[in-house]
């Protein structure tokens, strides 16, 4: 794989490769997103990190403007509103 160009970057960032997808509190399994964006105050109920410990921990309270990082395959929420950004 070779260097990518800023350009491509800032696609893949925005989710320009994979898209996004918006959602409330129905629960989405079996996913690919790199990135959750916490658009309004959210309460994760459940979440399923790949490649990753003690994922556990962020079953809590997430403020507005949050960014999670990470590969999230799974992700419940109680109430709230989140964009997810898809390898």
């Amino acid at each position: 794989m070779g260097i990518k160009n800023t350009q491509a970057l800032l696609n893949e960032q925005l989710g320009g490769l994979g898209g996004v997808e918006v959602f409330t509190t129905t629960a989405q399994t079996g996913k690919d997103y790199y990135a959750i964006y916490f658009v309004q105050e959210s309460v994760i109920s459940s979440i399923t990190m790949a490649n990753s410990t003690g994922a556990a921990a962020l079953v809590t309270t997430i403020p507005a403007g949050m960014t999670l990082f990470g590969n999230t395959t799974a992700i419940t929420l109680t109430s709230g509103l989140a964009i997810a950004y898809k390898n």
